[in-house]
């Protein structure tokens, strides 16, 4: 942990995170900076090499819409970001070996997929029945310093860590102190929260039940098994049991032991169902129906989703069809790509026509005095397939004209998520392979298989060319064209490549050279 705290290629990472990949990198906190051009992120990097890692500054509080009100967030100086992130990459590995299988929130290789397929692995046996669908108060503002701190012992940067958690925030001018917490908005928050609620899986194993049976031999044994399933994602979590007797149980226990650090059930969020009326976890609703545990899109979280749709088209009935396309098209695939690996068929059909009532409303009210069927095709073109399809004609780079389209969830592939292995962790060299291997799985529910994206990744082994990292290791991707458009350069199949973002900038910067035998 000493050598990380002290590795130049620590901080080059921890610059490039913060100042490039993080979405808060255009907020600033109390000293009104951002870094955002090349240059200074050099300075910063240099800053960095003489600044004080002991001056700590209070954050910056703002506030972020929620369903139920607003998030307060803290929002760290940028050296202080990098200097939570230097010493986030010293800390994690460490406690990476260490968290437990059942815990998937904000941790590397992890994902909400990886947590509902856990639930879904409880609850589609038929055995357990009751849940403890639990909602904890304010996580984030009210962890406890001293247990904190307790826990993460005596190691290079706990110092740091005390300070971060001490400074204070600053709301209109007044600066105020922090008791208990750790600021959201903060590099190493999540993982300070992890290290704050690791454990709870390991207190529910010692509530064991014993049954004796008999061998066909004549010989009794006796099986053990826990009583218990558990699944958390950061401050989110679930009890599973077969009993509701057993969750009626175990629920003052677990308030005594979030009492211990500071922390209490939200009473209001936190209730014990059964999976026969299902429950809300992670955007998804689980529930069992005749038999059979089915994990479908949350009603809410769709029509959250279209609403948003529908304000956006209101929002703006002058834009033309072609921006309306490119506005949406991402919000669909993304929506779609995450709710994908649920029983989502007949939600993603239902979305599909609800966009399509709101595009066509959205184009009679541009020409109310038209008739319908010229505003219907105007913008919908009669695809042999898809039926009537909102379209928009543009030109490609070249200025031959094309035609794009809206995206449809009907046509996106239903796919099994494959559940992370319990411990395993990306920091083990011994694993190398097994995480490759689920990038690329990863990689290829991206495309279309087949299609000239998803050939062009596979021919080249799903690795970028320039840093030779694999290409879903969690950075964005471009597509780069290695002969260029204006010297001629076409979209055939051998002349594109994936690159990650910051290598495709770093050659058309001319600080790198593409070697086209590569």
């Amino acid at each position: 942990m000493k050598l990380m705290l002290h590795s130049f290629s620590n901080l080059l990472l921890s610059v490039r995170r913060v100042t490039q990949e993080n979405q808060g990198k255009r907020t600033a906190g109390v000293d009104g900076q951002v870094v955002l051009t090349s240059e200074q992120r050099v300075k910063l990097v240099k800053e960095m090499g003489e600044y004080s890692l002991w001056n700590v500054k209070p954050t910056k509080r703002v506030y972020i819409p929620k369903s139920n009100g607003k998030r307060p967030l803290g929002i760290p100086t940028i050296r202080d970001r990098v200097a939570q992130a230097i010493v986030k990459n010293a800390l994690e590995p460490n406690w990476e070996a260490f968290f437990e299988p059942n815990s998937y929130g904000f941790r590397p290789g992890r994902s909400t997929q990886d947590a509902i397929e856990q639930v879904f692995n409880r609850l589609s046996g038929g055995k357990d029945k009751w849940i403890l669908d639990a909602d904890i108060k304010g996580a984030f503002d009210n962890i406890s310093h001293e247990y904190l701190l307790k826990t993460i012992g005596l190691v290079p940067g706990r110092e740091l860590i005390k300070q971060w958690l001490k400074a204070g925030y600053v709301e209109v001018g007044q600066v105020y102190s922090t008791s208990s917490g750790t600021p959201q908005g903060g590099t190493a928050s999540p993982l300070l929260a992890n290290i704050a609620l690791h454990g709870m899986e390991e207190f529910l194993s010692q509530f064991i039940v014993k049954t004796k049976y008999h061998h066909v031999t004549g010989k009794k044994s006796t099986r053990i098994r826990s009583r218990y399933g558990f699944i958390r994602y950061c401050d989110d979590f679930v009890i599973t049991a077969r009993k509701k007797e057993d969750i009626d149980y175990i629920k003052p226990y677990i308030q005594g032991w979030l009492h211990h650090r500071g922390l209490q059930l939200n009473q209001d969020k936190t209730k014990i169902v059964n999976v026969e009326s299902g429950f809300n976890f992670l955007g998804f609703n689980i529930r069992q129906y005749k038999g059979k545990c089915l994990t479908k899109p949350q009603k809410e979280k769709v029509l959250t989703k279209l609403k948003e749709i529908r304000d956006w088209l209101r929002n703006h009935p002058h834009v033309s069809s072609e921006i309306v396309i490119a506005k949406l098209n991402p919000i669909i695939r993304g929506w779609g790509n995450y709710y994908k690996f649920g029983v989502s068929k007949e939600v993603f059909s239902y979305f599909d026509y609800q966009v399509w009532k709101a595009l066509y409303k959205w184009a009679l009210r541009r020409h109310h005095k038209r008739r319908k069927k010229w505003v219907l095709r105007k913008y919908f073109h009669h695809l042999q397939k898809g039926g009537w399809k909102f379209f928009a004609k543009t030109q490609d780079r070249k200025g031959k004209p094309k035609m794009v389209y809206i995206a449809k969830l009907s046509e996106i592939p239903i796919q099994r998520h494959v559940k992370v292995k319990d411990k395993v962790s990306p920091d083990d060299p011994t694993l190398r392979n097994y995480w490759q291997s689920r990038a690329t799985r990863y990689g290829k529910t991206r495309w279309i298989k087949d299609s000239k994206l998803y050939t062009v990744a596979e021919k080249q082994n799903w690795h970028c060319f320039i840093c030779g990292e694999h290409l879903f290791n969690g950075e964005e991707l471009d597509t780069h064209h290695i002969n260029k458009v204006k010297n001629g350069g076409t979209d055939d199949i051998n002349n594109l490549v994936h690159l990650h973002k910051t290598c495709h900038h770093a050659i058309h910067s001319g600080k790198m050279f593409w070697e086209a035998e590569a």
